[in-house]
């Protein structure tokens, strides 16, 4: 084989490599079992996690919580366990499977942390929400 032969081939075999791995600029993160709502400021959470794990709402808002997952989840505002950020959060609190419950109205701007009071070191099942 001659040394144009094996660069061209070199060439189309990385061509190749770039395009399987794709070029998409979707969201980073965890993305397995993870389907989020087609509907606006709101999380779903299923498989463990909470999808997404960061949102952005505008002043005045609330955010709706919908649990898809097999197992009672209990969402309340960050510290852990005093919950005292976001109080607007903790009307949340327990969702037992196939339940949803909206959060207060979110009128400050700030960025709330978010978790499951009943797993509060799992990072699946922590979040964020900024409010402009």
């Amino acid at each position: 084989m001659s040394i144009k032969t094996c660069v061209i081939a070199a060439a189309v075999a990385l061509l190749a490599a770039v395009v399987a791995c794709g070029g998409s600029s979707s969201p980073s993160g965890p993305t397995t079992g993870c389907t989020p709502s087609p509907n606006p400021n709101t999380i779903v959470i299923q498989n463990n996690q909470v999808c997404p794990s960061s949102l952005t709402v505008a002043r005045g808002s609330q955010v709706m919580m919908i649990n898809n997952d097999s197992r009672v989840h209990e969402m309340d505002s960050d510290p852990h366990p005093e919950h005292t950020d976001c109080p607007e959060l903790n009307q949340i609190d327990f969702l037992n499977p196939g339940q949803s419950r909206s959060s207060g109205n979110l009128n400050t701007a700030r960025r709330c942390g978010f978790h499951d009071h009943t797993q509060p070191e799992a990072a699946s099942m922590k979040g964020t929400i900024t409010i402009q």
